[in-house]
């Protein structure tokens, strides 16, 4: 382990996915004096839009709010797909000089935070496989030390998707594949295809699949909210014609924003309503005697879980034309040649693609230590759902669940370069948010999916009041940003000292 005093920066980000290079950029044009580095434990970087490969991989919010505000994005095709994502975030990283600050292969195991130093030790896996289990030989281990700890890990375990534990998967003859890990010599031309799951990527893989497949079935336990919305934005390619591209993009911006807070709140004051309109918009789309009853008729309200977008009606489309259908039932088996159902019914497929979700993982799997004390992250609580209650200088980046992940990322990224101004300007090398008057806590995600279920109780909680409350709410997060001080129940601190 190499001597931390010779490998310090002043902050020091993990993840070099939107979220990473969007803070990273945020530090390079508000906070230039400051060293900063980030470490990412793959070999590349764009985060979720370089590890999934699978077809038609896209956007399920809209380009113009999931970009940058401070890059527009200025194609009228706001639904994008993967490779267009992904090369959006490398000229980003490249245009503010990101990509020379970026270590790649560095998988963070620990951070320990030591007061009287006013620093972090964070302990790295370098090269080799980027800290995985059998990594081959050639990894090491080094420790870097920051002022500032900014995790941009995302929240879900990169290496492993969720499988669940079908019966009879070991009889099954042809081949079994989670969209985290897609073959790259897949082929599914001209096959039978069975798709399980019923969320954004299974929504997003079927009318992909179904251009090539013999036929694909879409396969669900039980239904979700499905929204035709358009691909492109015709407002974004109207202003953009007439006014250009930099005067359109604030007013398209806002106007997505509103849309979608409008369609949210509304989906809360008036579920039966909204719920009727997104099942009549979906029937109008099928063929008739389609059963929008039993394959589109959610038990939950809408935004209980999140919505799934099917840009241009893609999903619709493919049913209507008998390339692809949907079935909603139970698995009692696989078999050598598909799946039967519980329904005795067997469905043959030559592949079959578990979309069946993610597994949550909170801070990265990374081990925080206190002065010496493990932080039990399911214990603690956020504060302005991006800090930690009791642990100093450390940010984290969570996005909304009912809008574009950016909207939350790019305000995470602004309050930090304000708290660390501030800092500088008094001389304070500690900043350390404070626990709220009462203990009542609240689940960090409000979310009934089934991969929040799984795993929320490892992340932070929120509390019931702010600034510990998460609102959901981007225009009203933006207001309290620009109002609310950075003293607010906060402790700061010089090094070596326990109080202010």
């Amino acid at each position: 382990m190499t001597d931390p005093e010779q490998n310090h920066v002043d902050v020091l980000i993990v993840g070099a996915g939107l979220s990473g290079v969007g803070a990273a950029c945020a530090l390079a044009r508000t906070c230039p004096d400051r060293s900063v580095l980030v470490v990412e434990a793959r070999d590349d970087l764009g985060g979720t839009w370089d590890l999934f490969r699978y077809p038609g991989v896209r956007s399920d919010s809209d380009m113009n709010t999931l970009g940058y505000t401070f890059r527009p994005w200025t194609d009228p095709v706001a639904i994008a797909d993967g490779p267009s994502i992904l090369s959006y975030i490398r000229d980003t990283a490249e245009e503010f000089g990101v990509t020379e600050r970026i270590r790649y292969r560095h998988r963070v195991k620990r951070a320990q935070w030591n007061s009287e130093r006013a620093r972090w030790t964070v302990e790295i896996s370098r090269g080799g496989g980027g800290g995985k289990e059998g990594a081959p030989e050639g990894e090491d281990t080094v420790a870097l030390t920051c002022s500032f700890l900014y995790l941009c890990t995302g929240y879900y375990d990169y290496d492993t998707g969720y499988q669940p534990d079908f019966p009879g998967v070991d009889t099954f003859e042809g081949e079994l594949v989670h969209p985290q890990h897609w073959p790259t010599d897949l082929d599914y031309a001209d096959k039978r295809v069975v798709v399980i799951g019923s969320g954004a990527t299974a929504v997003t893989l079927v009318p992909a699949m179904a251009r090539d497949a013999a036929h694909v079935t879409m396969l669900q336990r039980s239904p979700t909210y499905i929204l035709a919305g358009p691909r492109r934005d015709r407002t974004a390619a109207l202003l953009g014609r007439y006014v250009g591209q930099d005067r359109a993009a604030p007013v398209v911006f806002w106007k997505n924003v509103l849309r979608s807070l409008g369609q949210y709140e509304l989906s809360r004051r008036r579920p039966t309503l909204v719920a009727g309109l997104v099942r009549k918009d979906a029937a109008r789309q099928l063929p008739p005697g389609f059963d929008v009853a039993r394959h589109l008729t959610p038990t939950y309200k809408p935004w209980d879980q999140r919505m799934c977008l099917a840009p241009d009606g893609d999903l619709f489309e493919v049913i209507r034309s008998g390339r692809a259908s949907m079935e909603t039932d139970t698995i009692e088996t696989f078999t050598p040649n598909g799946i039967r159902l519980s329904s005795g019914r067997e469905i043959e497929a030559d592949v079959v693609v578990s979309a069946t979700g993610l597994t949550l993982l909170s801070m990265g799997g990374i081990d925080l230590e206190v002065d010496g004390a493990k932080v039990d992250i399911g214990s603690t609580v956020a504060y302005k759902a991006m800090m930690l209650c009791g642990v100093p200088n450390f940010a984290w980046t969570v996005g909304y669940t009912n809008a574009s992940w950016t909207l939350k990322a790019d305000l995470v990224a602004r309050y930090v370069c304000r708290l660390l101004s501030y800092m500088a300007e008094r001389g304070y090398s500690i900043a350390e948010p404070q626990a709220p008057r009462t203990e009542d806590t609240l689940p960090m995600v409000d979310l009934a999916s089934g991969y929040v279920r799984r795993g929320i109780a490892n992340f932070p909680k929120q509390g019931v009041e702010e600034p510990w409350r998460l609102k959901q709410n981007y225009v009203a997060d933006l207001w309290s940003l620009r109002r609310d001080t950075p003293t607010d129940h906060m402790r700061f601190a010089t090094r070596g000292e326990t109080s202010t």
